[in-house]
């Protein structure tokens, strides 16, 4: 236990929110996951170096997971909120393609965040999401797609100014 909690929570605190916001579209979901995430860290034996990213975002995936089968989370209806607030972005079509990005269903939304937003490989993907390599590859591709035509649909010209 001779983790640097002060130093993993500000390195890694956005990535486990944003990873668990992904999961659920709420930021309270988001909030109580990263708080959850965290405590378990203290309490997890030592973490082979390097690998502290990767421990938070298989727990965090795991912890939404959990919250999105868990009865209470469906059997409440969910509130609407605004997710341009929630995470800086930069500009206007960073805003736009976030938007667009989390109005896909949670099996594409969930790789593309881990893709694009946290770096991590399809091996990576795979093995936080318990998924195949392959599958994470379709649904890469597939998401990919799904987004290109949400953004043409959304008066976009052409969906390769956002890189796709």
């Amino acid at each position: 236990m001779e983790h640097n909690i002060d130093a993993l929570f500000t390195t890694y605190q956005d990535s486990v929110f944003r990873l668990a916001l992904s999961y659920t579209r709420s930021v309270p979901d988001a909030e109580d996951i990263c708080q959850t995430v965290f405590l378990k860290l203290l309490h997890a034996p030592q973490l082979e170096a390097g690998k502290e990213k990767a421990w938070l975002m298989q727990v965090t995936a795991n912890e939404s997971r959990n919250l999105l089968r868990s009865f209470w989370r469906r059997n409440v209806g969910s509130l609407d909120e605004l997710l341009e607030d929630t995470l800086p972005l930069r500009t206007s079509k960073d805003s736009e393609l976030f938007t667009q990005v989390m109005a896909l269903e949670t099996k594409y939304r969930v790789v593309l965040y881990l893709y694009y937003y946290e770096g991590f490989s399809t091996a990576e993907i795979a093995r936080l999401t318990h998924l195949s390599k392959t599958a994470v590859t379709t649904r890469l591709q597939r998401a990919r797609n799904k987004l290109k035509t949400n953004l043409e649909g959304a008066g976009y010209e052409t969906a390769d100014q956002f890189g796709l």
